[in-house]
């Protein structure tokens, strides 16, 4: 009997994590099974075994947007609401979403270029005192040929690349998402909000015209706003009066 109960108990400790600080096993089966626990809502599997049966469910793939982005998938979200709105052009909330949604993906890649670039800066210790490049010795510095050392090279070319191919993604990302607002602009042309949004977006994807146009609307249906100073001194910076 004495071993019966002495073995309960070490059972007990190993499922359970009594005494260890952890949940042990049960944690583990919590997570894969969810057992003792609750759920938010239907799985992301369920809800893409629904859509697949039936494209035409707009609500399947509104909660499927949903559970992505609960797992922040901001890709796999992005394509669930596309799907959606698909189903659904009008909902404007669904598109304030997918807008919200292109500008969490396009800060994601942001940061990553920025992190890139900071990697391949310190993996060249000589990059801070390098002369300019314009110089010949800048020149020589900057040459994989000559002063430059060639891990150090290597390692730049690949950093290059792949901010390249970040800040495409960016520039796509930032298009999308002022694709996004110009459609809720659209369907709610006096709405204030959407207009100073929209100025936003189109200013961060480099498309100076479509800025300069919302953010005017915008003063437009809300002179008052308290953002309508900050709007005002940014017209001047984007679209300075003509002496």
């Amino acid at each position: 009997m004495f071993v019966l109960l002495a073995l309960v108990f070490a059972v007990g400790f190993v499922v359970f994590g009594v005494g260890s600080g952890s949940t042990g096993i049960s944690s583990a089966l919590q997570n894969a099974f969810n057992f003792g626990g609750g759920s938010s809502g239907p799985s992301i599997s369920s809800l893409r075994h629904k859509t697949a049966e039936n494209p035409q469910d707009a609500k399947a793939w509104r909660d499927l947007a949903t559970a992505y982005e609960e797992k922040q998938r901001t890709n796999d979200a992005i394509g669930a609401l596309q799907h959606y709105m698909k189903l659904r052009p009008k909902d404007q909330a669904a598109l304030q979403e997918l807008a919200s949604q292109y500008k969490s993906l396009s800060d994601s890649y942001s940061a990553q270029a920025q992190q890139v670039e900071l990697a391949a800066q310190s993996s060249d210790p000589f990059s801070a005192i390098a002369p300019p490049s314009t110089t010949p010795l800048g020149k020589a510095f900057t040459s994989t040929s000559l002063l430059q050392d060639p891990i150090a090279a290597a390692v730049s070319q690949d950093a290059t690349s792949q901010a390249t191919t970040l800040f495409g993604k960016l520039n796509a990302a930032s298009l999308n998402e002022e694709k996004t607002y110009k459609k809720l602009a659209e369907l709610a042309p006096n709405d204030a909000s959407n207009q100073i949004q929209l100025g936003q977006a189109a200013q961060s994807a480099g498309d100076t015209p479509t800025a300069v146009a919302a953010y005017r609307k915008f003063l437009e249906l809300a002179p008052d706003d308290p953002l309508a100073s900050q709007v005002r001194a940014l017209l001047k910076q984007l679209a300075p009066a003509k002496k």
